[in-house]
């Protein structure tokens, strides 16, 4: 078996068209962006679903079912639900024809087994010991919860609403930017999602809002799905990296 294979002719694809095929019995996805040509594996690593109907946008392609982002360059996963990248596979174009080489991955072992190394725009880089840098701008400072006893008792009730699809809870996730009282018995929460495109997001707002109004002296619970500033995993507790195999 040759190192390359043809998947297509170069006249097949206009710049922004892709084509799913098969390599060595494994569904690929050829993507043409202006001039340059990327190949990666058709299937998402948070649930293996194909990404081919995925939008596309600054070389990224993004999973239609749960929001999950990978880099075409890397394959690195860019946001949850999706922690682990997909494959990315070498491409050529020879005497008219599309190539991939076909008995080499691009992403090694130690790619594999990483935590996501490309943030999307405006989240914090990450230094070469795995530490968040400190270096964001004041507007991209992370909003913390007051510490208060009647912070606490309602952080604590949040904890039992569970994200469906990553199994933690959305305290330890990080999706509580902020508990406010705003009348007696009226508590505003401030709550984001791992991603905008999340099907979840209806059901952890509303579990969300329950927990709170079961909580004695609370009658009313006011939730406020925001997006700004976006979330990223550097928000997870500990607990949840070791959950999710981050480390």
């Amino acid at each position: 078996m040759t190192d390359w294979t043809t998947v297509a002719a170069t006249d097949e694809l206009q710049p922004g068209d892709r084509k799913a095929v098969f390599v060595d019995d494994e569904p690929v996805l050829l993507v043409r962006i202006d001039d340059d040509y990327f190949c990666v594996a058709d299937v998402c690593t948070h649930d293996g679903q194909p990404l081919g109907d995925g939008p596309i946008a600054d070389r990224q392609i993004t999973c239609t079912r749960h929001g999950a982002r990978f880099d075409l360059t890397t394959g690195d996963a860019l946001c949850m639900p999706a922690t682990e990248p997909i494959a990315v596979y070498s491409v050529r174009t020879d005497d008219g024809q599309i190539q991939v080489k076909t008995n080499e991955v691009e992403n090694t072992a130690e790619a594999e087994t990483s935590t996501p190394s490309a943030p999307a725009a405006g989240q914090p880089a990450e230094s070469d010991d795995g530490v968040s840098s400190e270096t964001e701008t004041e507007g991209d400072a992370e909003p913390e919860v007051a510490e208060n006893d009647g912070a606490s008792a309602m952080l604590e009730a949040l904890r039992e609403v569970i994200d469906p699809e990553l199994m933690i809870n959305i305290v330890d996730l990080g999706l509580i930017y902020d508990i406010r009282e705003e009348a007696d018995d009226v508590v505003s929460v401030d709550m984001t999602l791992t991603s905008p495109a999340c099907p979840a997001g209806p059901q952890l707002v509303q579990q969300s809002k329950m927990a709170l109004e079961r909580l004695e002296g609370v009658t009313e619970a006011q939730i406020n799905l925001v997006m700004t500033p976006p979330w990223t995993p550097e928000r997870m507790t500990d607990d949840a990296r070791d959950q999710l195999g981050i480390f």
